[in-house]
């Protein structure tokens, strides 16, 4: 009899590449810190070539992410003055906390319903590192653990619509907590980021949702107490 063929062994698949980001996504992201950190001071003119210098793209990129951030308010077009990064408004900025407590309960809600066990996990690891920042009263740390807490936040919610609404609201949120930063009340922040963490990790929606409204009460005060001063 002849031998049946051996069969043939397919080579293992590569897991699928990340896609590839867009040079303008890159800028966007670029100009948001720089914007929120107030490397780009409120008021301050914008140069456009500049940023390309410092961000590392090129021109065409930043006019692109530049044009998106005047669609959400972080940058703003004046006749004769070209584009300046938008100035805080104290009054207003109790508007944006306001706007923001609706999108954070809804995301908060649909994170719980949704996310898959590693994000939850990982929910919990970075409102641990925002409590670790914060008992050495480090806001750069602890900034950067929340801004990586957001982002899995954001992925785990699943509500696209939800989270391009409230990134831009988030960055204003930030950039306030840089110009009036207060170290000693990040402790506070940091225990209302691991409520709305562990709310979101048990799946329990309105434990989530509880966590996200505590967050935002914490964000309110701050600001009235800024606003009062």
């Amino acid at each position: 009899m002849t031998p049946a063929p051996t069969p043939v062994q397919k080579p293992p698949m590569a897991p699928a590449a990340a896609p590839k980001r867009r040079a303008a996504d890159l800028a966007f992201d670029a100009l948001e810190t720089m914007i929120a950190t107030l490397q780009l001071e409120p008021g301050s003119p914008v140069v456009e070539a500049d940023l390309a210098e410092r961000t590392g793209l090129g021109r065409t990129p930043v006019r692109e992410a530049l044009l998106r951030m005047v669609s959400s308010g972080l940058i703003v077009q004046q006749p004769r003055r070209g584009l300046l990064v938008s100035n805080i408004d104290l009054a207003d900025h109790l508007d944006v906390v306001q706007t923001r407590r609706v999108l954070e309960c809804l995301i908060a809600a649909c994170s719980a319903r949704r996310a898959t066990a590693k994000q939850r996990k990982d929910i919990v690891l970075c409102a641990a590192k925002m409590v670790k920042a914060a008992s050495r009263a480090n806001l750069n740390e602890y900034m950067a653990a929340d801004h990586e807490l957001d982002q899995v936040n954001h992925q785990a919610s699943r509500n696209l619509s939800a989270v391009k609404c409230v990134v831009p609201l988030i960055v204003q949120s930030r950039r306030f907590w840089y110009a009036y930063q207060h170290e000693g009340e990040i402790t506070e922040g940091a225990r209302a980021h691991m409520l709305l963490a562990e709310g979101i990790a048990s799946g329990d929606e309105p434990a989530a949702v509880a966590g996200a409204n505590q967050l935002m009460d914490y964000l309110e005060q701050f600001a009235r107490r800024v606003i009062d001063k």
